[in-house]
C-alpha cells in the first residue's frame, strides 16, 4: 500500500479529531478548589486554645479556607462531650436496684429527641424505657461506636457562616441506610477508611439517598465500592496528605504539593489539616493562596467536571488502522503483518473497549523510525548482519542528519491525538477510568524499533551474531544501556522510591517545578541522546542501540498523554519542555564529544 497515502490518512485523521479535544480542555481547566479543613483537627486545635469550633473556624477563614468536613458522631463522642450517659446494664442495675433491665445490654441517657433520632439510625432492636423520670434508650449490643448521626445544627450555622460543608459519613453494619444519611446543608461526601458508606450490601440504597450530592475521589487511597457509587453520583478529586507526613514537611514543600495538585492532577478539594505549631499553619494557608493565586487557580465552589465527548472522536480509528499497515509493511518482511496482527488482537483482548488508545500508544512511537533512514541505518541486526560497521558518515546538516528523530516525534503528537481524542471522557479525567496498559507504552515500542533492525536474511544474521566476538567496551556498553531502559522503567510514576531517584535528582525536579511544568527525565535523556546518536559518526551497531534508548523517550510521550487526568495543556508543555532542554544538552553533548574526539585522534 502507498506510504504516502497512508501519511495523509494520519494527518487527515488527526486533524479531524483535534476539535473534539475541546470539551475536554474547557472541563478540566484548573479550579476552582475550596481549601478544605478537617473538622476533627479543627476542633482538637478548638479546644487547644480555649474557643468555639465556629470562632476557631471563621479565623481560618478570613486566611482563605472555604470548607470544613464534618464528622459523623458516634455515640462515644456524644458521651465524651457529655451529651449521652453511657452504661452496661450490670452498672446501670447497681444504680437502681428495682429497674427492669435486660442482661446484657447497653444503656444510654440524653435528650430524648437525641436518643429518637440515634434509634433511628440502627437496624437492632432496642428499647425505651423511663427510669424515674429520665429516658434511657437499651440495645443488646455495645453501641459505643455506633453512628450517631450529624450535628445539624452545627452544619447550618456554619452553612450560613458562607463556609462549603463536607459530610464524613461512618459505614456501620448496623446503620440504617434508610433515612438521612447526611446533613441537607452537606455539599459533597468524603467517604473514611477503606470502604465506602453502604458496602457491600446497601450501594444502591445509598445512591438513592444521598440525593445526587457529589462524592469525593481520594487520590492513593482506594474505597471498595466507589466505582459502584461514581457511576450513579456525580465526583469531585480530592487531595490530601497524612498528618505525619505533613508534620515531617516545611509548609513550603507542603504548599508545593497542594499547588501541583491542583495545577497538574485537576483536584479540586484540597484537603487541610493545620499544624501543630499556629505560625506554621499561618504561613502554610498564606503560601498556599499566594502561590494559587500565582497560578491562575480560582478558590471558591467546586463542581464536578463533566462534558459531552464529540462523534469526532471516532476518526482517530482511521488514523489507527493506517498506523497498524505503516508498522506491518515498514517492519521486515516477513515479521511486520503477523507482528501486527498480534499486536491488534493482544490490544482488543486486554484494553476491550479501550484498544484503541493502548494501540495508538504503542505503534505511533515507532513509525518515525521506520521511515526512510540513512544507508548507514537499514536494517541490520545490531549493525553487525555483515561483520562490524564502519563508522557512519555525518549528515550535511543538523536538520538532515535529525530527520528520523523529528519524523518520530511528528508521528508520535499524531498518536497523541488518537489517544487523547478516543480516551477523554468524564470518567477518565478523573482518573476512574485509568489507561489501561501504562508499563506497556514504555516497553513495547523500544521492542518493536529493536526488531526493526532485523534484516530480511534474519537467519544469517542470526547466525552471525551468534558467532560475534564481543569487545569488552562493547559489552559495557550494553550493560549500560540495558540498566538505563531497567532504569526507566522503575522509575515510572511519580511515586518511585527514593534509593532509584537520587537526592540531587529530586532537588533539581523541585526547582524545575517551581519554574516550569516540569519534563520526564526519561524524556530529556533521550531527546539529548538523539543529536549525539544522529550528528555523530558512530558504528552501526551502536548507533542502533542509542536508538533503541532514543525510542523510550519517545515512546514516553505517548505515555506522558496516557495519565488522563493531568490537563492536556499541562501534558503538552511538560513533553515541549522535555524536548527543548533535551536537545539544548544534546547540542551541547555533540560538540564536547566531537572536541573530545578530535583531541583524542591528534
Amino acid at each position: 500500500m502507498n506510504g504516502n497515502l497512508l501519511r495523509i490518512v494520519i494527518v487527515v485523521a488527526a486533524l479531524l479529531c483535534i476539535p473534539a479535544l475541546l470539551p475536554r480542555m474547557k472541563a478540566e481547566r484548573p479550579g476552582p478548589v475550596v481549601l478544605m479543613l478537617d473538622g476533627e483537627a479543627a476542633a482538637d486545635e478548638a479546644r487547644t486554645e480555649g474557643k468555639t469550633l465556629e470562632a476557631l473556624l471563621l479565623e481560618y477563614k478570613a486566611m482563605g479556607v472555604g470548607g470544613v468536613a464534618l464528622y459523623e458522631r458516634s455515640v462515644r463522642s456524644l458521651v465524651d462531650q457529655g451529651l449521652l450517659t453511657y452504661q452496661s446494664s450490670s452498672s446501670l442495675k447497681l444504680l437502681y436496684p428495682v429497674a427492669r433491665l435486660k442482661p446484657g445490654w447497653y444503656y444510654l441517657t440524653g435528650p430524648s429527641d437525641l436518643l429518637d433520632q440515634i434509634a433511628a439510625g440502627w437496624n437492632i432492636p432496642s428499647e425505651k424505657i423511663t427510669i424515674g423520670t429520665q429516658p434511657w434508650l437499651g440495645a443488646p449490643l455495645d453501641v459505643g461506636g455506633f453512628p450517631a448521626g450529624f450535628d445539624t445544627a452545627l452544619a447550618q450555622r456554619l452553612k450560613a457562616d458562607g463556609f462549603f460543608i463536607a459530610a464524613r459519613p461512618s459505614n456501620h453494619p448496623n446503620r440504617n441506610f434508610e433515612g438521612p444519611l447526611v446533613p441537607p446543608q452537606a455539599d459533597v461526601v468524603i467517604f473514611g477508611g477503606t470502604d465506602v458508606l453502604g458496602f457491600p450490601d446497601h450501594l444502591d440504597t445509598v445512591a438513592v439517598t444521598l440525593q445526587n450530592k457529589p462524592i469525593a475521589f481520594i487520590e492513593s487511597t482506594p474505597q471498595r465500592g466507589f466505582d459502584q457509587l461514581s457511576h450513579k453520583l456525580p465526583v469531585l478529586r480530592l487531595f490530601s496528605i497524612k498528618k505525619d507526613w505533613q508534620d515531617k514537611l516545611t509548609p513550603a514543600q507542603v504548599t508545593d504539593k497542594f499547588v501541583l495538585a491542583a495545577r497538574e492532577r485537576g483536584h479540586q478539594i484540597l484537603y487541610l489539616r493545620p499544624y501543630q505549631s499556629k505560625a506554621n499553619t499561618t504561613e502554610f494557608l498564606s503560601r498556599l493562596t499566594n502561590d494559587l493565586e500565582r497560578s491562575h487557580i480560582p478558590i471558591g465552589t467546586p463542581k464536578p467536571r463533566t462534558f459531552k465527548p464529540s462523534a469526532l472522536r471516532y476518526a482517530a480509528w482511521i488514523g489507527i488502522l493506517a498506523g497498524l499497515v505503516l508498522l506491518a509493511t515498514g517492519l521486515t518482511a516477513p515479521l511486520g503483518i503477523p507482528i501486527t496482527v498480534l499486536l491488534a488482537l493482544f490490544a482488543l483482548g486486554y484494553a476491550r473497549s479501550e484498544a484503541g488508545p493502548l494501540l495508538a500508544a504503542m505503534v505511533f512511537p515507532v513509525l518515525g523510525f521506520l521511515e526512510n533512514r540513512p544507508r548507514a541505518l537499514r536494517p541490520a541486526l545490531l549493525g553487525i548482519a555483515g561483520g562490524r560497521a564502519a563508522p557512519s558518515e555525518t549528515a550535511s546538516t543538523p536538520v538532515q542528519g535529525m530527520g528520523l528523530w523529528i519524523a518520530a516525534v511528528l508521528y508520535a503528537f499524531a498518536g497523541v491525538v488518537f489517544v487523547a481524542a478516543l480516551g477523554s471522557n468524564p470518567r477518565s479525567i478523573l482518573a476512574l477510568e485509568p489507561f489501561k496498559g501504562v508499563s506497556l507504552t514504555l516497553i513495547v515500542p523500544p521492542l518493536l524499533v529493536a526488531l526493526s533492525f532485523v534484516p530480511k536474511a534474519y537467519k544469517a544474521a542470526l547466525n552471525a551474531l551468534y558467532s560475534y566476538p564481543l569487545r569488552l567496551g562493547e559489552v559495557v556498553l550494553a550493560v549500560v544501556g540495558l540498566a538505563v531502559v531497567a532504569l526507566a522503567l522503575l522509575r515510572r510514576g511519580n511515586d518511585a522510591s527514593g534509593s532509584i531517584v537520587p537526592g540531587w535528582e529530586l532537588q533539581l525536579r523541585a526547582f524545575l517545578q517551581d519554574v516550569m511544568v516540569r519534563p520526564r527525565f526519561k524524556e530529556i535523556f533521550a531527546h539529548a541522546l538523539a543529536p549525539i546518536t544522529l550528528l555523530l559518526p558512530w558504528p552501526t551497531w551502536l548507533k542502533n542501540c542509542l536508538l533503541i534508548l532514543v525510542s523510550v523517550g519517545v515512546a514516553s510521550i505517548l505515555n506522558t498523554f496516557s495519565h488522563y487526568h493531568t490537563p492536556l495543556t499541562i501534558s503538552f508543555f511538560r513533553v515541549l519542555n522535555g524536548i527543548i532542554i533535551g536537545l539544548i544538552v544534546g547540542f551541547i553533548g555533540v560538540a564536547v564529544v566531537r572536541r573530545v574526539r578530535r583531541w583524542w585522534l591528534e
